[in-house]
């Protein structure tokens, strides 16, 4: 019996507003086709038998199936998810969920940290493979998308495919002792009041950052605390850093080509499980993996823990070169 693959391709990944103050890279969403088509291709190689597609509004699921047939080149049966798109990150997280009842091997994610969190929300035990389409692009990385179907057929040939899998951490958010949300890479504390543009840039009104993972080479808000400590996806825990203008001066790629000096009065390492408790002071915006989420007002406590209970991530080439040794 064969396997059968899920595909995430968020169509909007790659389009908020950091497109206007920096200089990232686009991906449209007829190079995500392209991509995808290459997944589907390597995977069907290597057993996959069948490849489930979350429906978008740009209908990539069908755009791969009728080109490839028309090819000639497509072996594997495509079907779209029968359920309602909402063109919003509900459908990533619906998608995920049904993929994961469906038995999938593991789910091919296209977009970014956003995209990435979204899916995360929808799974438990189904591995991903996060393929960067997006502007924040810390979880995901840059996959050849024929080595993702490769990785994705190996995992159905592992005795244990979890042992090519790392099971990442995970920010939890706590709102007035009830959990309210979650983020795979970073938590950030503006003094913005609505929401407008979802996507966070203005460095300026941040006043807290927890992260599970920085590095001063990522881009986003995780690229400043890493400028402070760096703390790696294997390491325990996560780190928090409070910031305000006549702190030590960090520099720290906030958006792509977009390097700014900003000021840190506050660190803490942060164990696993380790609660960093704040009471709001006025009203404010939470942003999740660089998205504004959560509204918050003056007196509310905002509680955030680092745990590893995140998504499983598969590890491409361990997973390759484990089949390759059977």
């Amino acid at each position: 019996m064969g396997a059968t693959l899920g595909i995430v391709a968020n169509p909007a990944s790659g389009k908020d507003i950091r497109r206007l103050v920096s200089f990232a890279t686009v991906i449209d969403n007829n190079e995500k086709v392209n991509i995808v088509k290459r997944i589907v291709l390597a995977a069907q190689a290597f057993g996959v038998d069948k490849v489930l597609f979350m429906p978008d509004t740009f209908q990539m699921g069908l755009t791969v199936k009728e080109e490839l047939t028309q090819h000639g080149v497509l072996k594997a049966r495509i079907e779209v998810l029968e359920m309602h798109a909402e063109g919003s990150a509900a459908d990533s997280t619906r998608a995920a969920q049904l993929l994961e009842e469906a038995g999938v091997c593991c789910i091919a994610v296209l977009g970014g940290d956003g995209t990435a969190r979204a899916v995360a929300k929808g799974v438990s035990k189904t591995p991903l493979i996060a393929l960067s389409t997006g502007t924040n692009n810390v979880y995901p990385k840059m996959i050849e998308g024929t080595v993702a179907g490769i990785a994705a057929g190996a995992l159905t040939q592992l005795p244990d495919p979890y042992a090519a899998c790392i099971h990442d951490k995970r920010i939890e958010v706590w709102l007035n002792g009830e959990m309210v949300d979650l983020a795979l890479i970073d938590a950030v504390l503006s003094d913005d009041t609505y929401v407008g543009a979802k996507a966070i840039w203005d460095s300026s009104r941040i006043k807290n950052i927890v992260v599970s993972r920085c590095h001063p080479a990522s881009i986003g808000f995780s690229a400043v605390a890493g400028s402070v400590q760096i703390v790696r996806d294997t390491d325990p825990g996560g780190f928090a850093i409070e910031l305000a203008p006549e702190g030590r001066k960090v520099k720290a790629a906030i958006a792509a080509g977009v390097v700014e000096e900003i000021g840190v009065i506050g660190e803490r390492r942060l164990d696993e499980g380790e609660w960093l408790e704040l009471t709001i002071e006025q009203r404010a915006m939470v942003a999740l993996d660089g998205e504004r989420e959560i509204k918050v007002k003056q007196g509310d406590k905002l509680a955030l823990r680092v745990c590893r209970n995140g998504p499983w991530r598969v590890k491409p080439e361990e997973a390759i070169a484990m089949m390759m040794a059977l």
